[in-house]
């Protein structure tokens, strides 16, 4: 969870830089791929825990 809200962070901090600085657009296109690559990390992990709990 941690990891998540480190890329989160990371993710909106050059995002607001890309957006605020004149010339630096590519740091919001990184920012909006870190943001994704966050969320694509949570989703497989959350997949993988779901489905390996044991049936009862």
């Amino acid at each position: 969870m941690a990891l998540f809200l480190f890329l989160v962070l990371v993710a909106l901090v050059l995002g607001i830089i890309g957006v605020a600085a004149e010339g630096l657009g590519y740091l919001l296109v990184i920012g909006i791929a870190v943001l994704v690559a966050a969320l694509a990390l949570t989703a497989v992990r959350w997949s993988r825990r779901s489905s390996h709990r044991p049936i009862r």
